[in-house]
């Protein structure tokens, strides 16, 4: 499988021979000071960045960061939940390079360019949309941002005015530009840009076991007015992994059908096999008028995204040259060809490697794994999971502070890479992950859950050990998982 390169090397081991290796905290003190001085890093408070020990990267190999002092670390979060193979995966380093042999980059603005008409016709063979027609992009809130105009133009196009509103879920959370913070709920600091966001019609997210009868009625209520229904199927990530049943998400979409409302399906993050399958929608039996793709699109290689529109929505964009039909939007570098060369080689890896027959095992092993050592520890309130996207929600106790941070901080002290969303501490390894992997996460993640919980526990009373199938005492690192 491809990625596996150091699937032998286990975290700790790693970690603990960077830490025999001296001075590695001087070095990597330094490139922190470096980074700070001038790179300004998003959704983080540059005022305590140094303060937050944050790991500065200076190459990988498989599944593993290796930082500038020589740590290695279990990439666990995917980085940021794009990496699905691994890094330095071969086939997709020669991708690159043989495309640099041709051509970097050209634009797509009224030319073409090989590799990318190569990569939209493989996409066209697998993409849960009929008659796909596909307009690319660098980034995920980009493509969403182009579907929300692709919708409103849609129903101009036609002659049918005042379709203008977006039927949009509780903590949606859609990416950072204008148009997709307005369809996402409030939270990761949008409120202070509340005056520039444009009205939508909200129901309940995913954390409502009743949302889907409350989309489905304001559908109907509304749907004269609606461009479309905007949705993340099955999983809410971003709000912390929120799920939802197939069922439920096929029941909105049916009754948008029923009402004459597109349907964008945002699987930014669901795309390209986090959840067993190559798209949410195939499991819910979803055909979206547009698809909003990113993230693993290349595997974790190069910056790309895509709006995928359905033929009868591409088709109300066709008129005369230059005229009002026109969808006048694009970016200089979307279809960018060196990042279409490595997509195109990305996909057929997954389509020839058993990739998505190793998410469902190791998302089965994952899901016992928690519910055996994490779930029922002292400060956990629920582990949410659909596929390889899982978050551990945790509740500290009266006066814990940062608890998400802290314990990401105590997994990324002992090699594993871990990312929290407020106290939810969210699990998004490769697709390629071992099932030996998949252990060791579970292990130093409940290591590092009763180590703060150990630290917050009241004078005189210690945590419990690791839930209902044992696990390790509050606040000891498992042997051979320590930095």
């Amino acid at each position: 499988m491809p990625g596996d390169r150091t699937s032998s090397t286990t975290v700790g081991a790693a970690a603990g021979a960077a830490a025999a290796a001296g001075s590695g905290p001087d070095l990597a003190a330094d490139w922190v000071r470096r980074d700070a001085a001038v790179v300004w890093h998003g959704f983080t408070q540059m005022a305590a960045y140094a303060d937050n020990a944050p790991v500065v990267v200076d190459r990988a190999e498989g599944r593993y960061l290796i930082d500038v002092a020589g740590r290695r670390y279990f990439d666990a979060i995917s980085s940021l939940w794009v990496t699905t193979l691994g890094h330095r995966v071969p086939e997709l380093d020669a991708a690159v390079t043989d495309q640099l042999a041709r051509v970097a980059h050209s634009t797509m603005l009224g030319n073409g360019n090989r590799v990318v008409v190569e990569l939209a016709e493989a996409l066209a063979g697998v993409v849960p949309v009929d008659g796909p027609h596909f307009l690319f992009a660098s980034d995920g809130a980009t493509a969403v941002e182009q579907a929300l105009k692709i919708a409103f133009q849609y129903w101009t196009n036609r002659g049918e005015a005042g379709r203008d509103r977006y039927l949009a879920l509780g903590d949606a959370y859609h990416g950072d530009t204008v148009g997709s913070i307005s369809v996402g709920d409030s939270g990761f600091g949008t409120e202070v840009f509340d005056p520039l966001r444009f009205p939508v019609v909200r129901t309940p997210g995913y954390a409502d076991p009743a949302w889907a009868d409350a989309a489905v009625a304001a559908v109907q209520a509304n749907h004269e007015r609606l461009a479309a229904l905007v949705i993340e199927p099955l999983v809410q990530g971003a709000s912390g992994m929120l799920v939802a049943e197939p069922e439920d998400v096929a029941r909105v979409a049916g009754a948008c059908r029923s009402h004459g409302v597109l349907v964008v399906c945002d699987e930014v993050a669901t795309g390209f096999g986090r959840t067993g399958r190559l798209f949410a929608s195939e499991w819910c039996g979803l055909r979206p008028d547009l698809l909003c793709l990113g993230k693993g699109i290349t595997g974790g290689y190069l910056p790309m995204s895509v709006t995928v529109a359905a033929d009868h929505v591409h088709r109300a964009f066709l008129g005369e040259d230059l005229g009002p039909r026109t969808f006048y939007h694009g970016h200089s570098y979307g279809g960018n060809a060196l990042a279409a060369a490595v997509a195109l080689a990305h996909l057929r890896l997954l389509e020839r490697d058993g990739v998505l027959a190793n998410v469902q095992e190791r998302a089965e092993q994952l899901r016992q794994a928690l519910a055996e050592r994490v779930a029922g520890l002292d400060g956990v309130a629920e582990v949410r999971q659909r596929g390889l996207l899982a978050g551990v929600a945790l509740d500290p106790p009266e006066g814990g502070r940062r608890w998400g941070r802290r314990v990401c901080a105590a997994a990324v002290a002992s090699g594993v890479l871990l990312r929290p969303l407020g106290d939810v501490v969210v699990l998004v390894p490769p697709l390629t992950t071992t099932a030996e992997e998949v252990d060791t996460v579970v292990d130093v993640l409940a290591a590092a859950i009763g180590a703060v919980a150990a630290e917050d526990a009241p004078a005189g009373t210690e945590g419990r050990p690791g839930g209902p199938g044992g696990g390790h005492a509050a606040g000891t690192v498992p042997e051979g998982h320590r930095g």
